[in-house]
């Protein structure tokens, strides 16, 4: 057991809470048929007092891996958040990928389940128009296979405010880190619009799958993590491929200080030069 455990917020205007830190669907966790390395990860959070659990259609075994937890423990399933996310773009694209998460998590709903990766204007008519993707999460939320619903995307700020601004979404995934400190956009424009909505804002990117902890940089993953919570988020979430870095995860999650403001331009300054390289998660810049 741990003394202090890992403080929790609530999750926008739904009432219900998270941890501050969360396990990311990546790492480990996105693989295929390393089930047992994948299990000691969640176990791992579990026992940290990780409560939130991310997860995607697309993520290889990633939902199977969680499945095979939960389908042995549903009391431990109904103590955590699990979400999951669907990069269909029409309605019953989308109704299929969430039948094949539920039998893959072996759980009869999500708590969140998020419009995977939206990109262009074109993803934005195909899914918001008749018959798109967003018919079908607005209905599993009606019905109760899902609690909330989200929307996600790195690659254009612009596109992700605007699926803020006009879609019912309880929830937004988006890059938090030193190098969106630095070209601004998610940080700017579409934080802004999800606090002024009053919706979730879970961070991801924290570490950019270890690429911002090169010895050039003089980072640790600590660092890193405490500076996207420094921001006016909800919770960030980092894939993990041992249990060691869980705790890690964990750690600075149970640390509420913030990074000072110059604490935060030091990390910018240190970005800067670099910036639009490592951001390459945004395509062609």
């Amino acid at each position: 057991m741990h003394s202090k455990s890992i403080p929790t917020v609530l999750f926008g205007a739904t009432g219900q809470t998270v941890t501050r830190a969360g396990m990311g669907g990546e790492g480990i966790l996105r693989t295929n048929e390393r089930g047992a390395e994948a299990g000691e990860v969640i176990r791992a959070a579990l026992a940290a007092g990780i409560g939130y659990f991310d997860s995607a259609r697309v993520y290889a075994d990633s939902e199977v891996y969680y499945g095979s937890i939960w389908g042995a423990d549903p009391a431990a399933r109904r103590t955590v958040f699990q979400a999951s996310k669907s990069a269909a773009r029409g309605k019953a694209g989308a109704l299929n990928e969430l039948d094949q998460t539920l039998k893959r998590l072996q759980t009869d709903y999500l708590d969140l389940w998020q419009i995977h990766d939206v990109r262009t204007p074109q993803d934005l008519a195909m899914i918001g128009g008749p018959g798109g993707a967003l018919e079908a999460f607005i209905e599993a939320k009606a019905s109760g296979r899902v609690r909330f619903i989200g929307v996600t995307g790195h690659r254009e700020p612009e596109i992700l405010t605007r699926a803020v601004e006009d879609w019912p979404v309880d929830a937004v995934m988006m890059p938090v880190n030193p190098v969106e400190g630095v070209l601004g956009g998610f940080l700017t424009s579409t934080l802004h619009a999800a606090r002024k909505k009053g919706i979730a804002v879970i961070a991801m990117k924290v570490l950019r799958a270890s690429h911002y902890l090169k010895p050039q940089f003089g980072l640790t993953a600590d660092r890193l993590i405490r500076y996207a919570l420094s921001q006016q988020i909800t919770l960030a979430i980092v894939g993990c491929s041992a249990p060691e870095e869980v705790r890690t995860l964990a750690e600075a999650g149970r640390d509420p200080a913030p990074l000072t403001e110059p604490e935060q331009h030091q990390l910018h300054e240190i970005f800067r030069p670099y910036a639009r390289k490592l951001a390459y998660y945004r395509g062609v810049m």
